[in-house]
Protein backbone atom coordinates (compact mmCIF):
# COMPACT_ATOMS: atom_id res chain seq x y z
CA UNK A 1 0.00 0.00 0.00
CA UNK A 2 1.34 3.78 -0.76
CA UNK A 3 2.34 6.10 2.05
CA UNK A 4 -0.81 8.10 0.57
CA UNK A 5 -3.87 5.44 0.63
CA UNK A 6 -2.20 4.44 4.42
CA UNK A 7 -2.58 8.09 5.31
CA UNK A 8 -6.15 8.04 4.24
CA UNK A 9 -6.88 4.60 6.04
CA UNK A 10 -5.48 5.91 8.83
CA UNK A 11 -7.47 9.09 8.95
CA UNK A 12 -10.50 6.77 8.22
CA UNK A 13 -9.84 4.74 11.39
CA UNK A 14 -9.24 8.30 13.73
CA UNK A 15 -12.52 9.94 12.29
CA UNK A 16 -14.24 6.12 13.13
CA UNK A 17 -12.75 6.19 16.58
CA UNK A 18 -13.62 10.10 17.83
CA UNK A 19 -17.08 9.85 16.18
CA UNK A 20 -20.15 9.37 19.02
CA UNK A 21 -21.25 6.10 19.42
CA UNK A 22 -25.14 4.94 19.80
CA UNK A 23 -24.73 2.87 23.07
CA UNK A 24 -27.71 0.74 24.83
CA UNK A 25 -27.31 -0.18 28.23
CA UNK A 26 -29.35 -2.66 30.18
CA UNK A 27 -30.04 -2.36 33.55
CA UNK A 28 -33.52 -3.44 34.93
CA UNK A 29 -32.82 -0.96 37.89
CA UNK A 30 -32.45 2.54 38.17
CA UNK A 31 -30.55 5.20 40.70
CA UNK A 32 -32.33 6.41 43.12
CA UNK A 33 -35.53 4.83 42.60
CA UNK A 34 -33.23 1.44 43.45
CA UNK A 35 -30.87 2.15 45.73
CA UNK A 36 -27.28 -0.34 45.65
CA UNK A 37 -23.92 0.23 44.36
CA UNK A 38 -24.30 -1.57 41.42
CA UNK A 39 -27.21 1.48 40.32
CA UNK A 40 -25.34 3.97 41.59
CA UNK A 41 -22.54 2.74 39.02
CA UNK A 42 -24.94 2.55 36.06
CA UNK A 43 -26.21 5.82 36.49
CA UNK A 44 -22.98 7.35 36.71
CA UNK A 45 -21.59 5.53 33.55
CA UNK A 46 -24.81 6.19 31.71
CA UNK A 47 -23.88 10.15 32.34
CA UNK A 48 -20.00 9.65 31.93
CA UNK A 49 -20.69 8.32 28.56
CA UNK A 50 -23.53 10.56 27.14
CA UNK A 51 -21.06 13.37 28.25
CA UNK A 52 -19.43 12.12 24.12
CA UNK A 53 -22.09 9.65 22.91
CA UNK A 54 -26.01 8.94 22.99
CA UNK A 55 -27.16 6.62 25.53
CA UNK A 56 -30.44 4.89 25.80
CA UNK A 57 -31.27 3.49 29.46
CA UNK A 58 -33.16 0.36 29.04
CA UNK A 59 -34.95 -0.25 32.40
CA UNK A 60 -37.87 -0.99 34.44
CA UNK A 61 -40.99 1.77 34.42
CA UNK A 62 -40.01 2.48 37.94
CA UNK A 63 -41.41 5.91 38.14
CA UNK A 64 -45.45 7.62 38.41
CA UNK A 65 -47.06 7.63 35.36
CA UNK A 66 -46.48 10.70 33.56
CA UNK A 67 -43.49 11.90 35.63
CA UNK A 68 -40.37 10.28 33.94
CA UNK A 69 -37.06 10.85 35.89
CA UNK A 70 -34.94 13.77 34.33
CA UNK A 71 -32.21 12.44 32.44
CA UNK A 72 -28.66 13.97 32.29
CA UNK A 73 -27.27 15.56 28.58
CA UNK A 74 -26.77 13.28 25.93
CA UNK A 75 -28.78 10.18 28.43
CA UNK A 76 -32.67 8.70 27.00
CA UNK A 77 -34.25 6.50 29.96
CA UNK A 78 -36.27 4.11 28.52
CA UNK A 79 -39.27 1.84 30.75
CA UNK A 80 -39.73 -1.35 29.47
CA UNK A 81 -42.80 -2.30 31.15
CA UNK A 82 -43.80 -2.27 34.95
CA UNK A 83 -41.99 -2.40 37.60
CA UNK A 84 -42.78 -5.34 39.35
CA UNK A 85 -41.56 -6.12 43.42
CA UNK A 86 -37.89 -7.62 42.39
CA UNK A 87 -37.60 -9.68 46.28
CA UNK A 88 -39.88 -11.93 47.82
CA UNK A 89 -40.85 -11.53 51.59
CA UNK A 90 -37.76 -13.32 52.37
CA UNK A 91 -35.41 -11.19 50.29
CA UNK A 92 -34.51 -13.23 47.49
CA UNK A 93 -34.98 -11.59 43.94
CA UNK A 94 -37.82 -13.25 42.11
CA UNK A 95 -37.41 -15.16 38.68
CA UNK A 96 -40.58 -13.32 37.18
CA UNK A 97 -39.75 -10.26 36.81
CA UNK A 98 -36.57 -10.63 35.43
CA UNK A 99 -37.94 -12.95 33.02
CA UNK A 100 -40.88 -10.47 32.01
CA UNK A 101 -38.05 -7.16 31.45
CA UNK A 102 -35.87 -9.97 29.27
CA UNK A 103 -38.75 -10.47 27.11
CA UNK A 104 -39.00 -7.08 26.51
CA UNK A 105 -35.15 -6.14 26.11
CA UNK A 106 -35.51 -8.65 23.48
CA UNK A 107 -38.11 -6.99 21.53
CA UNK A 108 -37.15 -3.16 21.99
CA UNK A 109 -33.94 -4.88 20.44
CA UNK A 110 -35.27 -6.41 17.67
CA UNK A 111 -38.04 -3.57 16.81
CA UNK A 112 -35.00 -1.32 16.74
CA UNK A 113 -32.14 -3.49 14.64
CA UNK A 114 -29.62 -0.77 13.84
CA UNK A 115 -30.50 1.77 16.17
CA UNK A 116 -27.40 0.97 18.38
CA UNK A 117 -23.27 0.19 18.06
CA UNK A 118 -23.23 -1.77 20.98
CA UNK A 119 -25.20 -3.38 23.81
CA UNK A 120 -24.16 -3.33 27.23
CA UNK A 121 -25.55 -5.29 29.51
CA UNK A 122 -25.35 -6.15 33.41
CA UNK A 123 -25.04 -10.16 33.91
CA UNK A 124 -27.47 -10.14 36.75
CA UNK A 125 -30.22 -10.51 36.42
CA UNK A 126 -29.49 -13.01 33.83
CA UNK A 127 -32.47 -12.80 31.39
CA UNK A 128 -31.53 -9.30 29.87
CA UNK A 129 -28.39 -10.71 29.12
CA UNK A 130 -29.53 -13.89 27.50
CA UNK A 131 -32.07 -11.33 25.30
CA UNK A 132 -29.49 -9.01 23.76
CA UNK A 133 -27.80 -12.21 22.76
CA UNK A 134 -30.58 -13.65 21.35
CA UNK A 135 -30.85 -9.83 19.74
CA UNK A 136 -27.88 -10.26 18.38
CA UNK A 137 -27.64 -13.49 16.49
CA UNK A 138 -30.74 -11.98 14.47
CA UNK A 139 -28.27 -9.30 13.38
CA UNK A 140 -28.44 -6.66 15.83
CA UNK A 141 -25.62 -5.05 17.64
CA UNK A 142 -22.90 -6.82 19.52
CA UNK A 143 -22.92 -6.99 23.22
CA UNK A 144 -20.58 -6.32 26.17
CA UNK A 145 -21.55 -7.46 29.94
CA UNK A 146 -20.62 -6.15 33.54
CA UNK A 147 -19.97 -9.16 36.16
CA UNK A 148 -20.19 -7.79 39.20
CA UNK A 149 -20.86 -11.37 40.91
CA UNK A 150 -20.10 -14.76 39.74
CA UNK A 151 -21.41 -17.32 42.30
CA UNK A 152 -20.40 -20.83 42.95
CA UNK A 153 -23.23 -23.72 43.24
CA UNK A 154 -23.16 -24.12 46.83
CA UNK A 155 -23.86 -20.38 47.14
CA UNK A 156 -26.88 -20.62 44.69
CA UNK A 157 -28.24 -23.46 46.60
CA UNK A 158 -27.90 -21.54 49.98
CA UNK A 159 -29.47 -19.03 48.12
CA UNK A 160 -32.65 -20.55 46.73
CA UNK A 161 -32.53 -24.00 47.41
CA UNK A 162 -31.24 -26.58 45.64
CA UNK A 163 -33.59 -26.93 42.80
CA UNK A 164 -33.88 -23.51 42.06
CA UNK A 165 -30.14 -22.90 43.25
CA UNK A 166 -29.31 -25.85 40.52
CA UNK A 167 -31.22 -23.94 38.24
CA UNK A 168 -29.86 -20.70 38.41
CA UNK A 169 -26.16 -21.79 38.60
CA UNK A 170 -27.07 -23.68 35.63
CA UNK A 171 -28.27 -20.52 33.77
CA UNK A 172 -25.33 -18.53 34.64
CA UNK A 173 -23.16 -21.14 33.02
CA UNK A 174 -25.05 -20.07 30.09
CA UNK A 175 -24.79 -16.46 30.39
CA UNK A 176 -21.14 -16.72 30.65
CA UNK A 177 -21.23 -19.16 27.56
CA UNK A 178 -23.06 -16.19 25.77
CA UNK A 179 -20.84 -13.90 26.77
CA UNK A 180 -18.01 -12.56 24.38
CA UNK A 181 -16.69 -8.77 25.60
CA UNK A 182 -16.96 -8.62 29.11
CA UNK A 183 -16.29 -6.20 32.38
CA UNK A 184 -15.67 -7.64 36.01
CA UNK A 185 -15.03 -5.36 39.35
CA UNK A 186 -12.44 -7.34 40.86
CA UNK A 187 -10.03 -10.04 40.09
CA UNK A 188 -12.38 -12.17 42.33
CA UNK A 189 -15.22 -12.17 40.03
CA UNK A 190 -12.69 -12.17 36.94
CA UNK A 191 -10.81 -15.59 38.40
CA UNK A 192 -14.66 -16.66 39.28
CA UNK A 193 -15.26 -16.35 35.00
CA UNK A 194 -11.87 -18.59 34.10
CA UNK A 195 -12.76 -21.25 36.34
CA UNK A 196 -16.21 -21.18 34.71
CA UNK A 197 -15.08 -21.57 31.25
CA UNK A 198 -15.15 -17.82 30.22
CA UNK A 199 -13.32 -18.04 26.81
CA UNK A 200 -12.21 -14.64 26.84
CA UNK A 201 -10.15 -13.00 29.82
CA UNK A 202 -12.28 -10.31 31.55
CA UNK A 203 -11.25 -6.46 31.46
CA UNK A 204 -10.75 -5.85 34.95
CA UNK A 205 -11.93 -2.03 36.29
CA UNK A 206 -11.10 -0.59 38.97
CA UNK A 207 -13.23 2.52 39.27
CA UNK A 208 -16.54 3.15 40.43
CA UNK A 209 -15.93 5.84 42.52
CA UNK A 210 -18.57 9.16 40.92
CA UNK A 211 -18.06 12.08 43.48
CA UNK A 212 -14.02 12.27 43.06
CA UNK A 213 -14.01 16.18 42.89
CA UNK A 214 -15.36 19.09 45.12
CA UNK A 215 -14.31 16.42 48.03
CA UNK A 216 -14.26 18.50 51.68
CA UNK A 217 -11.31 18.42 53.87
CA UNK A 218 -11.46 16.18 56.78
CA UNK A 219 -13.97 16.94 59.81
CA UNK A 220 -12.21 17.95 62.53
CA UNK A 221 -14.52 16.07 64.85
CA UNK A 222 -15.78 12.66 64.06
CA UNK A 223 -18.85 11.79 65.84
CA UNK A 224 -18.88 8.78 68.10
CA UNK A 225 -21.51 7.08 65.03
CA UNK A 226 -20.97 4.18 63.10
CA UNK A 227 -23.51 4.18 59.63
CA UNK A 228 -24.51 1.44 57.25
CA UNK A 229 -25.98 2.57 53.76
CA UNK A 230 -27.02 -0.06 51.45
CA UNK A 231 -30.09 -2.92 51.11
CA UNK A 232 -31.39 -4.71 53.97
CA UNK A 233 -31.27 -7.93 52.71
CA UNK A 234 -30.24 -11.22 54.02
CA UNK A 235 -26.67 -11.54 52.62
CA UNK A 236 -25.75 -8.10 53.80
CA UNK A 237 -26.59 -9.10 57.58
CA UNK A 238 -27.54 -5.88 58.70
CA UNK A 239 -29.66 -7.38 61.60
CA UNK A 240 -26.31 -8.27 63.50
CA UNK A 241 -25.62 -4.42 63.77
CA UNK A 242 -27.71 -3.52 66.42
CA UNK A 243 -26.36 -6.61 68.58
CA UNK A 244 -23.56 -5.44 67.77
CA UNK A 245 -23.55 -1.87 68.96
CA UNK A 246 -25.00 -3.05 72.42
CA UNK A 247 -21.85 -5.26 72.60
CA UNK A 248 -19.44 -2.59 71.81
CA UNK A 249 -21.30 0.48 74.10
CA UNK A 250 -19.92 -1.80 77.09
CA UNK A 251 -16.30 -0.19 75.70
CA UNK A 252 -17.92 2.77 74.23
CA UNK A 253 -20.57 4.15 76.11
CA UNK A 254 -20.96 7.00 74.06
CA UNK A 255 -21.47 5.18 70.65
CA UNK A 256 -24.61 5.48 68.91
CA UNK A 257 -24.96 4.20 64.86
CA UNK A 258 -27.56 4.89 61.56
CA UNK A 259 -28.38 2.74 59.61
CA UNK A 260 -29.86 4.03 56.35
CA UNK A 261 -31.39 2.05 53.69
CA UNK A 262 -34.53 -0.50 53.44
CA UNK A 263 -35.56 -3.76 51.89
CA UNK A 264 -37.18 -7.44 53.20
CA UNK A 265 -35.02 -7.37 56.67
CA UNK A 266 -35.99 -4.10 57.87
CA UNK A 267 -38.62 -5.12 59.92
CA UNK A 268 -35.86 -7.89 61.84
CA UNK A 269 -33.48 -4.61 62.01
CA UNK A 270 -36.30 -2.90 64.04
CA UNK A 271 -37.70 -5.74 66.23
CA UNK A 272 -33.53 -5.93 67.21
CA UNK A 273 -33.74 -2.39 68.02
CA UNK A 274 -36.75 -2.71 70.28
CA UNK A 275 -35.76 -6.06 71.89
CA UNK A 276 -32.11 -4.36 72.78
CA UNK A 277 -34.01 -1.38 73.90
CA UNK A 278 -32.02 0.60 71.81
CA UNK A 279 -34.85 3.09 70.66
CA UNK A 280 -32.28 6.72 70.52
CA UNK A 281 -29.21 5.07 70.04
CA UNK A 282 -29.50 3.03 66.82
CA UNK A 283 -31.78 5.07 64.22
CA UNK A 284 -33.12 3.15 61.15
CA UNK A 285 -34.67 6.27 58.67
CA UNK A 286 -34.81 4.31 55.70
CA UNK A 287 -33.94 5.86 52.17
CA UNK A 288 -32.34 9.40 52.52
CA UNK A 289 -30.41 11.70 50.01
CA UNK A 290 -27.51 11.57 48.73
CA UNK A 291 -26.45 14.64 49.97
CA UNK A 292 -27.44 13.58 54.01
CA UNK A 293 -25.76 9.97 53.03
CA UNK A 294 -22.67 12.51 52.11
CA UNK A 295 -23.15 14.28 55.21
CA UNK A 296 -23.06 11.05 57.48
CA UNK A 297 -19.73 9.76 55.84
CA UNK A 298 -18.61 13.30 56.75
CA UNK A 299 -19.29 13.08 60.72
CA UNK A 300 -19.58 9.46 61.14
CA UNK A 301 -16.22 8.23 62.75
CA UNK A 302 -16.64 4.88 61.21
CA UNK A 303 -18.81 2.42 58.33
CA UNK A 304 -19.65 -0.77 59.07
CA UNK A 305 -20.98 -3.47 56.09
CA UNK A 306 -21.13 -6.51 57.17
CA UNK A 307 -22.25 -8.01 54.22
CA UNK A 308 -20.71 -11.77 53.12
CA UNK A 309 -21.30 -10.79 49.65
CA UNK A 310 -19.82 -8.02 47.30
CA UNK A 311 -19.24 -7.57 43.85
CA UNK A 312 -16.92 -4.83 44.28
CA UNK A 313 -17.99 -2.23 47.46
CA UNK A 314 -18.42 1.07 46.65
CA UNK A 315 -19.57 2.32 49.46
CA UNK A 316 -15.78 1.60 51.13
CA UNK A 317 -14.56 3.91 48.99
CA UNK A 318 -17.01 6.80 49.64
CA UNK A 319 -16.40 6.40 53.07
CA UNK A 320 -12.88 6.65 52.81
CA UNK A 321 -13.03 9.59 50.23
CA UNK A 322 -14.47 11.25 53.56
CA UNK A 323 -11.80 10.33 55.54
CA UNK A 324 -13.87 7.70 57.01
CA UNK A 325 -12.96 4.11 57.98
CA UNK A 326 -14.39 0.99 57.13
CA UNK A 327 -15.42 -2.26 59.03
CA UNK A 328 -16.06 -5.06 56.17
CA UNK A 329 -16.34 -8.84 56.95
CA UNK A 330 -13.87 -11.54 55.61
CA UNK A 331 -15.33 -13.80 53.41
CA UNK A 332 -14.59 -15.77 50.13
CA UNK A 333 -17.18 -13.97 48.40
CA UNK A 334 -16.73 -10.44 49.34
CA UNK A 335 -14.66 -8.44 47.11
CA UNK A 336 -14.72 -5.38 49.15
CA UNK A 337 -12.46 -6.83 51.55
CA UNK A 338 -9.78 -6.61 49.22
CA UNK A 339 -10.32 -2.97 48.98
CA UNK A 340 -9.63 -2.70 53.10
CA UNK A 341 -6.47 -2.11 54.06
CA UNK A 342 -6.38 -3.84 57.61
CA UNK A 343 -5.39 -0.73 59.73
CA UNK A 344 -4.88 2.01 57.15
CA UNK A 345 -8.69 2.36 56.08
CA UNK A 346 -10.32 0.41 58.54
CA UNK A 347 -10.72 -3.01 59.97
CA UNK A 348 -11.70 -6.63 58.96
CA UNK A 349 -13.90 -8.25 60.63
CA UNK A 350 -13.40 -12.05 61.30
CA UNK A 351 -17.35 -12.89 60.62
CA UNK A 352 -20.75 -11.11 60.44
CA UNK A 353 -21.52 -12.50 64.22
CA UNK A 354 -22.22 -9.40 66.60
CA UNK A 355 -19.23 -9.97 68.76
CA UNK A 356 -16.84 -10.00 65.64
CA UNK A 357 -18.68 -6.99 64.88
CA UNK A 358 -18.11 -5.34 68.20
CA UNK A 359 -14.54 -6.15 68.27
CA UNK A 360 -13.72 -4.39 65.13
CA UNK A 361 -15.59 -1.07 66.26
CA UNK A 362 -13.98 -0.96 69.44
CA UNK A 363 -10.38 -1.42 68.09
CA UNK A 364 -11.51 1.27 64.87
CA UNK A 365 -12.58 3.38 67.85
CA UNK A 366 -9.51 3.11 69.91
CA UNK A 367 -7.42 4.69 66.58
CA UNK A 368 -10.37 6.75 65.17
CA UNK A 369 -8.42 9.93 64.53
CA UNK A 370 -5.33 8.00 62.93
CA UNK A 371 -7.81 5.71 60.84
CA UNK A 372 -9.27 8.98 59.79
CA UNK A 373 -6.19 10.36 58.15
CA UNK A 374 -4.90 7.01 56.78
CA UNK A 375 -8.21 6.67 55.08
CA UNK A 376 -8.64 9.87 53.18
CA UNK A 377 -4.53 9.32 52.29
CA UNK A 378 -5.32 5.77 50.95
CA UNK A 379 -8.34 7.54 48.60
CA UNK A 380 -5.85 10.30 47.67
CA UNK A 381 -3.02 7.62 47.03
CA UNK A 382 -5.59 5.13 44.74
CA UNK A 383 -7.82 8.38 43.45
CA UNK A 384 -7.13 8.02 39.54
CA UNK A 385 -7.44 4.51 39.60
CA UNK A 386 -10.54 4.18 41.61
CA UNK A 387 -12.43 7.35 39.76
CA UNK A 388 -14.81 6.30 37.45
CA UNK A 389 -13.17 8.18 34.32
CA UNK A 390 -10.42 5.51 34.77
CA UNK A 391 -13.10 3.05 33.75
CA UNK A 392 -15.80 4.76 31.41
CA UNK A 393 -12.21 5.40 29.06
CA UNK A 394 -11.21 1.65 29.11
CA UNK A 395 -14.93 0.61 28.68
CA UNK A 396 -14.86 3.48 25.81
CA UNK A 397 -11.63 1.59 24.29
CA UNK A 398 -13.31 -1.80 24.00
CA UNK A 399 -16.88 -0.64 23.08
CA UNK A 400 -14.64 0.83 20.03
CA UNK A 401 -12.75 -2.83 19.67
CA UNK A 402 -15.75 -4.71 19.64
CA UNK A 403 -17.39 -2.82 16.66
CA UNK A 404 -14.07 -3.02 14.74
CA UNK A 405 -14.40 -6.36 15.14
CA UNK A 406 -17.87 -6.73 13.17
Amino acid sequence: MSPRKTDAAAAARNRTDSRPLRIALVYDCLYPFTIGGAEKWYRDLAIHLGRKHHVTYLTRTQWPRGKPPEASAGVEIVGLGPADHLYTASGRRRFTPPISFGFRVFAHLVRNQGKYDVVHTGSFPFFPLIAASAARALGGAPVVTTWIEVWPTDYWCDYAGKLRGRIGAAIQKLCINLTDTSFAFSELTAGALREQGLSLEAVVLTGMFGGASGLHPIAKVKRPRIIFAGRHIPEKHVVSIPAAVALARRSIPELRATIFGDGPERSRVLSEIDRLQLSGVVDCPGFVSEAEIERAMYEAACLILPSEREGYGLVVVEAAAHGTPSIVVNSLNNAASALLADGINGCIALSHAPEALADAIVRVFANREALSVSSRAWFESHRHELDIACSVARIEQTYRAVIGNQ
